[in-house]
């Protein structure tokens, strides 16, 4: 069984990302943490 789901928004990823950290600021919610996937995965597998 597959289980998708998916949101569309109408401005750019950075815009996207933008806003989310201000509603969570506005929360008093922060990021904690940021990991890149894709360079991680790069070095697990000896390419960077």
């Amino acid at each position: 069984m597959t289980y998708t789901r998916a949101s569309t928004v109408p401005v750019s990823y950075e815009q996207a990302v933008e806003h989310t950290r201000a509603a969570l600021a506005d929360q008093d919610f922060g990021i904690l943490t940021e990991i890149d996937v894709k360079a991680t995965f790069n070095t697990k597998q000896g390419y960077g």
